[in-house]
């Protein structure tokens, strides 16, 4: 299967960076042969849509799944839509290959829902928008995912 691992370096002994659309390198490994393909992230410095790029950049290599710290909402329906499995949490203490090994022991979890932690904040709550946070409801109906909130 081919993986993708956000990461601070172009090597298996890079540390796992703990954001997905931001992470400098984006590794892709296949987890039978171990041979790697390591992509600059070209969208990880743009002011905003990092996540949904970097999501295209991966589904352009055909990855099947992603192990990386965290995802954002977007890049996360973005990944879903290609049909690439997210597996969030990885830690940032971790080579890539010490979590590519957690994850053939299958030791990491496939996330289930976008947005994993959401922060709450004051006007960020559910609203018309159908938004995940459900701060102290004084939502704004922002539409389909909008009132999300932001994550760690």
């Amino acid at each position: 299967m081919k993986l993708c691992v956000s990461s601070t370096g172009k090597e298996m002994t890079a540390k796992v960076d703990g954001t997905f659309g931001r992470a400098p390198y984006l590794l892709i490994i296949d987890t039978d042969t171990l041979e790697m393909e390591a992509l600059d992230n070209t969208v990880a410095d743009v002011s905003q849509g990092a996540g949904i790029g970097a999501a295209q950049l991966v589904a352009n290599k055909g990855a099947a799944a992603l192990l990386t710290g965290h995802v954002g909402p977007k890049a996360y329906t973005a990944l879903e839509s290609a049909g690439i499995k997210i597996y969030e949490g990885a830690s940032t203490g971790d080579t890539v290959q010490e979590a590519v090994n957690k994850f053939k022991q299958g030791q990491v979890k496939e996330s289930s829902d976008a947005g994993g932690d959401v922060i709450c904040g004051p006007g960020l709550g559910m609203g018309r928008g159908g938004g995940r946070c459900r701060g102290r409801g004084i939502g704004q109906g922002l539409g389909p995912g909008q009132g999300r909130g932001r994550r760690r």
